[in-house]
């Protein structure tokens, strides 16, 4: 996983309430368990017409957004079901951040899991994201701040831990096994000679 820092990009807007899960990923690409190659199946049910063409209108495939890292959504993004494929499909696409009035828990959770940066804004942010696609942002990880171009700069939440591993580009696992040597001294003081 990449440390998350700073993140500087124009957003991408999608400003429909209640993305969930199966709309973000749909349940047939979930056969895989590697993260490489889901991002071509992110939102592919609004990205692509039956026959396989992209829809032009769409705006992940709008030629503005290309490289751009962060997704501002409608509320209660990533509700429905608990998939770790939906955060791997939007990492693997190229977003580093989501940006929302409401974020659903278990997703927030995959998401930190797996160096996506959820972000949650009060709704006078959210409404001029929304009205202002394609916006140059930053969002700064270790003051937990997200800066507009109009300089108003406003604070998002962040657990002291998920911060902590975002900017040090590790999940829970590599956390651990940077502490293996004071796990393997209290083992043997706990277990004796």
């Amino acid at each position: 996983m990449e440390p998350i820092r700073l993140i500087r990009s124009r957003t991408v807007v999608l400003p429909a309430s209640n993305i969930d899960t199966d709309q973000i990923i749909p349940a047939r690409f979930l056969t895989t368990t590697t993260r490489s190659g889901l991002g071509r199946h992110l939102f592919t049910d609004w990205r692509y017409a039956p026959d396989g063409s992209p829809q032009a209108q769409f705006p992940l495939n709008r030629p503005e957004a290309a490289g751009c890292q962060v997704l501002v959504a409608g509320p209660n993004f990533g509700c429905g079901s608990s998939r770790e494929h939906a955060p791997w499909a939007l990492v693997d696409f190229g977003i580093r951040a989501v940006v929302s009035t409401g974020i659903a828990d278990i997703f927030r959770s995959n998401a930190l899991k797996n160096g996506l940066l959820p972000v949650v804004v009060e709704e006078p942010t959210a409404r001029w994201l929304i009205e202002h696609p394609g916006a140059e942002v930053t969002l700064d990880v270790a003051t937990t701040t997200l800066a507009l171009p109009t300089g108003a700069s406003v604070r998002f939440a962040l657990e002291p831990f998920a911060k902590y591993c975002l900017l040090n580009g590790i999940d829970e696992l590599g956390f651990l096994l940077g502490r293996l040597p004071d796990i393997e001294v209290y083992e043997r003081r706990a277990v004796g000679p």
